[in-house]
Parts: structure tokens; sequence; C-alpha cells
């Protein structure tokens, strides 16, 4: 049985929708593979500090890690399934179509699901980063170096070099004094800032690197200028949203074409048999 107009229009439309899904999966893939490369708190030396916060029993490193992983897996079933999408429509397979409206429509189904739960979730998971991130700073940031034998205070510092921040809140003029590190195994069991030489550690100040830090000026470790003022905490979150203009922008214009992409399939369904129409 040949197809009516509109299914025929249908095919068409489907044809050119997979040919999309095929473009938004790269475009998964190609989001998922920046950050991979380029959210720096996924980096090796930082996770150690992060992996301290736990995120409904996940690990906040590993989960942000995991995210990245996500996208490009997501990016490749796309993939797949709009080449199942796109040779049923062309043969007018029954069962190919059928497959591919359930696997989309399942898709489409656990998006809205996990887009509900995270704007439900938000404010919520945003205040156990920050609670987490300063019970991690006052009880796991004990040197001020980065080669030091505790792996946590390592990563601590290299998070304060590499996002430039310092501390879980912002630190800033007068106010340096009481930064959150006033309150860490650092300066209350160590003694590093007993004296006014380490209001922060060096890895706090401006421009400093690996190679410098322990160079960093006076004025800065004393509290009183070149410190980095952005908060870890906004740091954090920064980085982890530094992408998320493309997911959302992508992952919009794939629910929409998804729901088409399931109407048409029944309808050309509706009007193929079994067999190839040709």
């Amino acid at each position: 049985m040949g197809l009516s107009c509109g299914g025929t229009l249908g095919k068409i439309f489907l044809i050119v929708i997979n040919i999309l899904f095929f473009l938004l999966g790269l475009g998964l893939l190609i989001v998922g593979a920046l950050m991979k490369a380029n959210v720096k708190i996924i980096k090796d030396e930082v996770k150690p500090a992060l992996n301290t916060i736990t995120v409904s029993s996940y690990k906040l490193g590993n989960l942000t890690d995991n995210l990245s992983i996500l996208l490009i897996i997501i990016g490749v079933f796309i993939f797949l399934v709009a080449g199942l999408g796109l040779f049923g429509a062309c043969c007018q397979n029954r069962c190919m179509l059928v497959t591919y409206a359930v696997l989309v429509l399942i898709l489409f189904i656990m998006k809205i699901v996990a887009i509900a739960l995270w704007f439900s979730m938000k404010s919520e998971v945003e205040g156990t980063v920050k609670a987490g991130m300063l019970k991690s700073i006052e009880t796991n940031y004990v040197d001020h170096r980065l080669n030091s034998t505790d792996e946590i205070s390592n990563s601590w510092n290299y998070m304060f070099m590499t996002l430039d921040c310092c501390g879980v809140n912002p630190v800033t003029g007068p106010d340096a004094a009481k930064n959150d590190l006033r309150n860490s195994l650092w300066c209350t069991s160590s003694g590093a800032c007993a004296s006014t030489q380490f209001l922060v550690p060096p890895a706090c100040c401006q421009g400093v690197d690996s190679s410098n830090y322990l160079s960093a000026p006076s004025d800065c470790t004393a509290g009183t200028s070149g410190i980095n003022s952005m908060g870890c905490y906004e740091a954090v979150k920064d980085e982890i949203e530094s992408h998320s203009n493309q997911v959302i922008g992508v992952g919009v214009t794939i629910l929409v074409i998804e729901l088409l992409a399931v109407i048409f399939s029944f309808i050309i369904c509706k009007q193929s048999g079994d067999e190839k129409v040709v």
C-alpha cells in the first residue's frame, strides 16, 4: 500500500528530522568532549578535594566528570537511533519505525523527568555543595604546599590556582582575616596562620602557579591585597555551568524534534504495510 500525501510528507520530514538528529548527536559529542577537555574541576589535581563532597551519595568530582561522559554516550546513542529512524523511513519498514518511535519516546520522557528533577532539586543541591565545601575545607585542609603528603590539601591548593579562587566564600579587602580558611585545621591546629604572615595560603594569590606560589607577595598572604577575590563555590558553579547554554540549546531542540519524530513515525506506520513499498 502506498503512502497518502500526508504520509509522503511525513516520510520526507522524518528523513530530514533524522539528519538533524545526526547533527544534534554530533553537537552533544562535541559539548561532552569540550567539557572533558576544558572543565578545570575534573582535572586530576582538583578532583580529590571535590570528592570529599557528596551530593545524593555521589562524589562531586566524579559526578562532574561523569556528566561529560554521559553527554558523549547520549550523543552516540542518538546517532544510532537516528540511523534506525532514517533506514526505517526510507524503507517504510513498520518494525523499524515502531522500534524507533518507542526508543525516541522513552528518551523524550527521560529528558522531561530529568529536567523536572533538576529544577526541583537545584537549590537543594547548591546548598548541599556549598555546605560540603565548607566542611571539607575546615576538616581536610591542613597544608598550604602543593607537594605535601596530604592529597586533599594539595587538591585545594591546585583548585585555588586553577580556578583563581580562595576559600569557599569570597575573600575580599578588610574581611580577609575572617575568611573560611581561618576555621581550617591549617589555621587552628598546624598554626600556619597564627601569625599575620599567612591569613591566606600562597595559592590564593593572583597570578601564582606551581612554579612560584611559595614566592607569593607577603601583602597577599597577609590578607591585605592581591587575593583571588572569587570564592571557590562560585568558581566551581561557573565551571559546571560553563557549557550549560549549549547543553540547554541542544537539549530543547532535541526534545522538539523527538516529539515530531514520534508523531510522523506513527503516521507512516499507519499507512504502511509490513512489506517495503516500492
